[in-house]
């Protein structure tokens, strides 16, 4: 089976490459580089013995998701993760986020609309419910209108895939995830954004390293025990598994519907100030931090209810937060070493 990793060099998308070619599968990846770098490839290949195919594409020009699949005409299955992600920069360049994250999904869907069959796998987001008005989140809480053009492009996103897969042989499955965090046990690939990051980890670990003076906690007034904002972190080995499992289900016909919807995350959430925590407990180092106003579509809390993923896709979170940090400390110190 030849499947697609769209942004397959990214965090996410290089664990979920290397699971998939640990099954078997045959991976062609096609990234921009936009935050990534062919670097990437070399870990991945270090992991598995086999280095993926590579396409450097942006997959906002049409022609070129045109000429791609006519190259790779027996590609079967999609995993989705190329898009822009950052919640505050979506609110400062909205255009740059609607274009990149729905016109790309638009033109993969144009193409594979055309096969007999096809599975499509969608990096969604937890970001869908808004600030839902119950703990944990199900798959069946209301979808909120959307506190920043990031999420509602993954909104959006679900509503092109659900009314295509209607009228198409697509099915698909749509992933919503939390917060990913951590590093591969083996150290060749992590997390590393280019230029400052945008999430919590990452930022960590580079305070922690000395690259940055000091960590900003974005509001200590929210109504959560310890005031800081609350997520569920998943280690992002256990969040590629997922991917790999969810495409095993669609591939041998075991989805219920054409689109079917899984919470992935830990069911259970950490405050900012315990993330940072867990951080000083497994470096033994003590973290400079200081306490900011909270940021514009930033949510008070959000963490899944997994009932489904564990009962219906077969598939639970293994790793704890702890497991996450040191290993996404490892994995900040190799990088700076």
């Amino acid at each position: 089976m030849k499947v697609l990793v769209t942004g397959g060099l990214g965090f996410i998308g290089s664990h979920t490459v290397v699971e998939l070619q640990n099954e078997g599968f045959e991976v062609v990846i096609i990234d921009n580089l936009s935050n990534s770098t062919e670097d990437v490839l070399k870990g991945i290949t270090a992991i598995t013995g086999k280095t993926p195919l590579f396409e450097k594409l942006d997959l906002r020009e049409k022609a070129s998701v045109r000429d791609f699949f006519k190259k790779h005409n027996d590609v079967t299955g999609v995993i989705h993760f190329a898009a822009s992600k950052a919640v505050g920069e979506s609110v400062e360049q909205p255009l740059l986020y609607y274009e990149n994250n729905i016109a790309s999904l638009v033109y993969l869907l144009q193409e594979l609309q055309q096969k007999p069959e096809a599975s499509f796998i969608f990096s969604s987001s937890c970001t869908v419910y808004g600030q839902a008005e119950k703990m944990p989140i199900t798959e069946d809480a209301p979808v909120q209108a959307a506190m920043s053009p990031y999420g509602n492009t993954k909104q959006i996103g679900e509503e092109i895939i659900t009314d295509t897969a209607k009228v198409t042989n697509i099915s698909a499955i749509l992933l919503r995830y939390f917060n990913p965090v951590g590093a591969h046990s083996s150290t060749e690939i992590g997390e590393l954004p280019l230029g400052v990051p945008q999430n919590l980890v990452p930022f960590i670990t580079q305070t922690g390293v000395g690259l940055r003076q000091e960590l900003s906690v974005f509001g200590d007034d929210y109504p959560t025990p310890d005031g800081t904002a609350v997520r569920d972190y998943i280690h992002v080995v256990d969040l590629a598994k997922a991917h790999v499992i969810a495409l095993q289900r669609l591939f041998n016909k075991k989805n219920l519907a054409k689109v079917e919807t899984f919470n992935l995350g830990t069911g259970k959430g950490s405050s900012v100030l315990e993330v940072i925590n867990s951080f000083e407990k497994v470096s033994d180092k003590k973290l400079p931090y200081v306490i900011k106003p909270r940021r514009e579509g930033d949510i008070t809390e959000a963490y899944a209810n997994t009932d489904k993923a564990n009962n219906v896709l077969g598939w639970k979170a293994q790793l704890s937060l702890d497991e996450a940090m040191a290993s996404a400390w490892k994995w900040e110190q190799k990088v700076r070493s």
